[in-house]
């Protein structure tokens, strides 16, 4: 007899709709797996016989195939288990196949027939629901994350008995549910604060500007001025995530098997920090079967790279493409997968190899061979793509003492938020464009005229400085920026003024 049942494989960040096919006849026992199962997949034979035994039933004395359809496309995970269990149970008539028709199944078994939670279980969620099905029946655990998915029934269980009493009609689950508008007000609060930032008001502005546009960002200045504790702070100001950016990036979690612990949905941007000594694959994501790497992690939030010229000068290369495009691509003799990786990138650095270069407090003890490998260690092309550069000094002792509090955090994301709506109304209908960093020269064009007094102004820069035609677009994204800060339809020379001090290496390397 032959029984189907619906389930997911995870490729990338999407699921794959697979169906499992189980066909049962007289032979010499034997239980085979094919369509590409990978190693975890072919072990499930050993956990669904212990799984289905152990739960009270007879585990058929026959020969079994399992067929994984599309067949040439790799299956890799233990979420094919339960589905594997419960069509044998169905070609055995122990349970109605025809109830097994309206579901999508996945999950991990144990040997006593438990249920565990499996990673990836959003994308799988939303593949069943475009799929057309009524339910899925899912671990109890993952219940609460699937359910977010609106459409499409979530039924939640701990062990195998359950899902046949619920095929069987022998028991009743109701579907799981989650307020998802609950899930967003409690989980939106940060533990930090840019009121806790002392000094450094420009810095402060630059951020703000940063976070308004999308921009990126590169710190420079001596250990303890506060560049961490900066970067750590601009998610703070950063315009809530809607539910779409939330599903999203909820994704890229669960299939990396990364979500907090009783979180069903990332709420809060998310901030990631990887060490220097991080690898290609680690930044940017890899493997046989690839995965996100911490600039997917970063998506519709801020990646921050500490010391950036200790990083390998091979992964700060690789940055290049989710820079300007907002998306990785990984190829390999299997498959090409594209990843998400739209992120605001944060970078900060000391001005040389002991960090005190130009510190009016410090004596530098560096040799000008050892300031320029410094300097040479980050390439022109990838400091070009960053918009914002930024010297950070020392804070004086008067103000790290002050008890004088700086603008909160919530204060600055109004206006940032103010600034957003306005791009966002100005790139309506436009696909792939949600902020000013993200236009092209034909919206420069459009979006960024100048008067005479502004071009004059630029142009002058434009001169002095030796800017790139790629600088050249930077200014006119941040002055545009700048502009919707302050609500302004035209961007003033005052404007370019601000944002021509932003491009301080275009004037010469680290101080």
């Amino acid at each position: 007899m032959l029984a189907k049942v619906f389930t997911s494989s995870v490729l990338g960040v999407e699921a794959l709709p697979v169906e499992v096919e189980v066909d049962i006849v007289f032979g010499l026992p034997a239980f085979s797996t094919v369509g590409l199962a990978e190693g975890a997949v072919r072990e499930s034979k050993d956990r669904v016989k212990a799984a289905i035994k152990n739960s009270g039933y007879e585990f058929p004395n026959k020969k079994i195939t399992v067929n994984l359809a599309p067949a040439d496309i790799k299956k890799a995970g233990t979420g094919f288990d339960l589905p594997i269990a419960l069509g044998i149970l169905a070609t055995e008539e122990i349970i109605a196949s025809e109830q097994l028709q309206d579901f999508a199944v996945v999950g991990e078994l144990a040997l006593d027939g438990l249920v565990r939670p499996v990673p990836g279980i959003l994308p799988m969620v939303l593949a069943a629901r475009d799929a057309g099905l009524r339910g899925i029946i899912v671990p109890k655990e993952n219940a609460p994350e699937a359910a977010v998915v609106g459409g499409i029934d979530v039924i939640g269980i701990s062990y195998l008995h359950q899902a046949v009493d619920f095929l069987s009609d022998n028991g009743t689950i109701e579907p799981t549910s989650v307020d998802a508008a609950m899930l967003f007000s409690a989980q939106r609060i940060h533990d930090v604060d840019f009121s806790e930032v002392k000094g450094q008001e420009h810095v402060k502005r630059a951020l703000e500007v940063a976070a308004a546009g999308d921009h990126n960002v590169l710190m420079t200045g001596p250990p303890g001025s506060g560049k961490t504790m900066l970067a750590r702070r601009l998610p703070t100001i950063l315009p809530d995530l809607t539910f779409d950016e939330a599903l999203e990036t909820t994704k890229i979690y669960s299939v990396c098997g990364l979500l907090p612990d009783r979180c069903s949905l990332m709420t809060q941007r998310p901030f990631r920090a990887p060490h220097h000594t991080i690898s290609d694959a680690g930044l940017i994501g890899g493997g046989n079967m690839p995965r996100p790497g911490e600039v997917s992690l970063a998506h519709n939030g801020v990646l921050f790279l500490d010391e950036l010229p200790e990083f390998k000068k091979s992964v700060l290369e690789v940055l290049r493409q989710p820079l300007e495009d907002g998306r990785v691509t990984i190829s390999r003799a299997s498959s090409t997968l594209t990843f998400p990786a739209r992120f605001v990138l944060v970078a900060a650095l000391n001005p040389c190899p002991c960090g005190f270069l130009g510190d009016i407090n410090h004596a530098c003890s560096c040799s000008p061979l050892q300031v320029k490998r410094y300097e040479e260690k980050l390439s022109g092309p990838l400091l070009d793509r960053i918009d914002i550069h930024l010297q950070v000094p020392a804070v004086p002792f008067q103000k790290v003492a002050s008890s004088r509090e700086g603008e909160e955090s919530q204060i600055i994301k109004e206006r940032v938020t103010g600034a957003r709506e306005i791009q966002k109304q100005r790139f309506q209908g436009r696909k792939g464009i949600y902020s000013n960093s993200q236009m092209n020269s034909r919206d420069l064009k459009k979006f960024c005229s100048l008067d005479a007094m502004a071009l004059n102004l630029l142009e002058r820069g434009m001169q002095q400085l030796g800017l790139s035609a790629r600088a050249y677009h930077r200014i006119l994204k941040i002055a545009r920026t700048i502009a919707d800060l302050a609500g302004q339809k035209n961007i003033s020379s005052d404007h370019i003024a601000e944002a021509i001090q932003y491009r301080r290496l275009d004037r010469g390397r680290l101080p």
